[in-house]
């Protein structure tokens, strides 16, 4: 994937909220959203960060954007017979000679099976001194049953960042990839395995597909290979397994024959972190979750939850579809909401009222943004000293997902009553 296109894919999920429909996001949840649809490349993250923050102050429009998807094959119990037993941190003694883009392709090449082919193959080492270019390889693969493009990027994250705003490690929510499947395992001695099947256009659970691993060693190390289907990325329409296993792909990140490369990457300049930079109030996801789980009714279930500063995200099911509901919860909005917390221009049934302490509450029954058949429904209320909570749900998993129940489950008087809760803010 090009720069550009890791560029329009992450401000797109960051920015997926903000349209005519509903109210617009602050500055700050647009950074929540970018943190939690984080896992792009690292090798492009320094030029993705300071862009995605141009388009915020310029206040940028919408990218196109989708979900991933992916589905299994049985891979999950060979992948952990492949792992057993391999080293994942390199020793501790490390060399610091520099890595060329040759040795990178040639040590992906040794860890291909044996009897296939390897054409169009290239690579980028640190030989050059540049700090902003990662060993990285990419090749095509071909035997009797097929092509797959392969690559693999090897980076070190930022120990100023928290992870979780970095790398490509981690399992994405299912509200922005609907259709991956993706697994989470912590290996001995610290370091972390994700293994995910998806595709490369994530709108539908059809097309190339696109399987990749991340293995994060326990020292900030990220080594991330990826695969696609029948030929290069967007080189193919048709549905062909990958040729290497979700297995193969995890004995490659997990190779001592890495180590080199990563011993040459440069060690990482120290950052300052977006809470302190921002100087915004949060409210934790801990205390978000909790909350908007005491709202829902008894009797049904909850899954895929995500919860972070200022946001909650879940899946609940009380056994006649799936419905999504989120919560986010945000200090000093008065003047990001200026003018935004009226029906004019939104599409929908939408109902705006004003209480007697200056509380204002917008109500909205629209459809998708992404133009799907899902309904989203809206609750936002914007008290008079700035904070500001918005409930929404949908009658789905995900909005880009297929519906899963006629209406939305919870009642708009659920949902206003889920918006007005103050405990939101406090303990």
């Amino acid at each position: 994937m090009s720069p550009d296109e890791e560029f329009e894919a992450r401000v797109a999920r960051a920015m997926s909220h903000a349209t005519v429909e509903f109210p617009p996001h602050s500055p700050d949840l647009v950074r929540r959203s970018v943190d939690r649809g984080r896992r792009m490349r690292l090798a492009t993250a320094a030029r993705i960060t300071a862009a995605a923050a141009a388009v915020v102050t310029a206040g940028g429009g919408l990218l196109a954007t989708g979900a991933l998807g992916g589905h299994g094959d049985g891979s999950a119990d060979r992948l952990r017979t492949a792992t057993q037993g391999r080293p994942t941190e390199p020793p501790a003694s490390r060399a610091a000679s520099p890595v060329s883009g040759d040795e990178m392709v040639r040590t992906l090449k040794e860890l291909l099976p044996p009897g296939g082919t390897v054409s169009a193959a290239s690579g980028t080492g640190t030989q050059d001194g540049d700090p902003g270019v990662l060993p990285t390889a990419r090749l095509t693969y071909t035997t009797a049953r097929g092509t797959s493009a392969v690559d693999i990027t090897v980076a070190r994250l930022d120990p100023g960042i928290p992870a979780g705003q970095q790398g490509n490690g981690g399992c994405l929510p299912v509200e922005v990839r609907p259709y991956d499947k993706c697994t989470t395992e912590k290996l001995p001695g610290g370091a972390v395995l994700n293994t995910t099947e998806s595709f490369t256009y994530p709108n539908a659970d059809t097309g190339q597909k696109r399987w990749y691993v991340v293995l994060t060693t326990a020292d900030g190390a990220q080594l991330t290979v990826q695969e696609f289907g029948g030929g290069g990325e967007k080189a193919s329409s048709g549905g062909a397994d990958p040729l290497l296993s979700l297995a193969r792909l995890t004995s490659i990140v997990r190779s001592p024959a890495w180590h080199k490369a990563i011993a040459a990457l440069p060690a990482p300049r120290p950052t300052p972190t977006t809470a302190a930079s921002t100087g915004r109030r949060h409210a934790p996801g801990t205390r978000l979750s909790r909350v908007l789980k005491g709202h829902l009714p008894r009797g049904g279930t909850v899954s895929d939850e995500n919860a972070s500063d200022g946001m909650v995200q879940l899946v609940w099911d009380d056994g006649h579809g799936k419905n999504m509901v989120e919560v986010d919860v945000q200090y000093d909005m008065t003047a990001d909401l200026a003018g935004h917390m009226g029906c004019a221009g939104v599409a929908g049934h939408c109902e705006a009222t004003e209480s007697g302490d200056g509380t204002r509450i917008k109500k909205v029954r629209g459809t998708s943004e992404k133009g799907g058949s899902a309904q989203v429904w809206l609750v936002d209320v914007l008290y008079p000293d700035g904070r500001r909570v918005a409930a929404r749900e949908v009658n789905s998993y995900a909005e880009s997902a297929p519906v899963t129940r006629p209406r939305p489950a919870l009642s708009m008087d659920r949902l206003l009553s889920i918006a007005l809760d103050k405990r939101f803010f406090t303990d």
